[in-house]
């Protein structure tokens, strides 16, 4: 089984279980931007069975990489369980697994008051060469700033994984990918919202709304 016929599957998955949705009038998002449309994998992760799913995705998608990370690291607090679920499967995949071996690792959404600065981000911290999870990418934002808080513990982050980017440009002008690439992290999406979008069924002014929305935001614009 490989990622590039199992890509199609992941796309289904995303459809299926409406991890993007759309809205009548327009929401406030996370980074400020009025949008009609959402991607939001928090209903998937809330249930057992597709965040297994979700997981063996993922690792499927880090053997196409070639990735060979020690841990697993999820955003708080978007990827927290997709990064101890991922992390703990990935570990037993080693049949040589011994105490000492693997750190089941977890950002606290909100730092510690007091303490060492490891204990005021981290409940374990990350350790040997770590792959950051998020789930929705936007501007970046959420990713940057963890990778900042790793790099202060001198975390060797290999690479940066989204379950879906959603193909903006930030305020800056860079997209997401060359705003991580700045901080010295690969930035990897296992799915782009421009290329789901166009296969879902939008009513005309909806569809008229998601093409203004690319054209203003878009890394580049959409088509129905």
């Amino acid at each position: 089984m490989s990622w590039e016929l199992e890509k199609k599957n992941f796309y289904n998955f995303i459809i299926k279980n409406r991890v993007i949705g759309f809205f009548d009038e327009p929401i406030t998002l996370k980074s400020g931007r009025k949008s009609y449309w959402y991607v939001n994998w928090r209903t998937v992760a809330e249930d057992v069975f597709l965040l297994n799913t979700i997981s063996d995705y993922l690792l499927l998608f880090v053997k196409h990489l070639n990735l060979k990370p020690d841990c697993f690291y999820g955003v708080p607090e978007g990827a927290t369980k997709l990064g101890i679920i991922t992390q703990f499967k990935w570990a037993f995949k080693d049949k040589k697994i011994k105490p000492g071996m693997y750190t089941l690792s977890m950002g606290r959404g909100k730092p510690k008051e007091h303490g060492d600065l490891k204990d005021k981000f981290f409940l374990g911290i990350p350790k040997g060469n770590v792959i950051l999870l998020e789930d929705t990418s936007t501007t970046g934002s959420s990713m940057l700033n963890t990778i900042d808080d790793l790099t202060k513990i001198n975390v060797n982050i290999i690479a940066a994984i989204g379950l879906t980017n959603r193909n903006e440009i930030r305020d800056d002008g860079f997209t997401v990918e060359e705003a991580l690439n700045k901080k010295g992290v690969k930035y990897y999406s296992m799915s782009d919202a421009i290329d789901i979008i166009p296969k879902l069924k939008l009513n005309p002014t909806v569809a008229t709304h998601i093409e203004n929305y690319f054209k203003k935001y878009g890394k580049k614009e959409i088509k129905f």
